[in-house]
């Protein structure tokens, strides 16, 4: 007997939310499945506001950082990266979270859901086109960043412990590596 999961659309996912049957669960749609977030540990929530306050600071009014909030993607996911980084379209947010288009890079803090960010997630942001993909190994305290998305995976992938980069949407601004990971 083989076993079947039922996948949800995009739109049976936002009626779910409505109805409020998914009240108090930490959930996220990933093609079409609707899967548990870990509960956030105290490094994992002190590194992603950390740098949600470094990166505003950086940025100003160049992009909008939002963290923990849900971006929608046409491959039925519609994740909730832990720091997403978008374009300041302030009120058109109501209508809509960001589009693909409207991303510069993401930013997952991984602890216990290392395996899902550099495997699950990492496929459905290349699939997506998301141009940069930044993953935070709280257990090794190193950056993986992912670039460069062509045929469902990103081509470019670099882990740094140490020094600074700059992401492909803002070149001239230098992000210290250091205060991702010591956030």
């Amino acid at each position: 007997m083989s076993v079947t999961i039922a996948k949800w659309t995009l739109d049976e996912y936002h009626q779910m939310i409505d109805a409020g049957i998914l009240d108090d669960r930490r959930v996220e749609l990933l093609r079409g499945e609707i899967v548990e977030m870990p509960p956030e540990g105290e490094s994992h929530a002190y590194g992603t506001t950390e740098t949600r306050d470094y990166l505003i600071a950086l940025l100003g009014i160049l992009a909008k950082v939002r963290d923990a909030k849900p971006i929608t993607l046409p491959n039925n996911s519609e994740p909730e990266p832990d720091i997403a980084i978008v374009q300041p379209l302030g009120r058109e947010y109501l209508a809509h979270h960001p589009y693909p288009e409207n991303i510069f890079w993401l930013i997952e803090y991984s602890n216990s859901s290392l395996r899902k960010d550099l495997e699950i997630k990492r496929k459905i942001y290349a699939e997506a086109g998301i141009a940069e993909y930044w993953v935070v190994n709280l257990k090794k305290s190193e950056l993986t960043v992912f670039r460069d998305p062509q045929n469902g995976d990103y081509c470019s992938e670099r882990t740094l412990t140490t020094g600074t980069i700059a992401s492909i949407a803002f070149p001239e601004i230098s992000i210290s590596v250091d205060r991702i990971l010591d956030s």
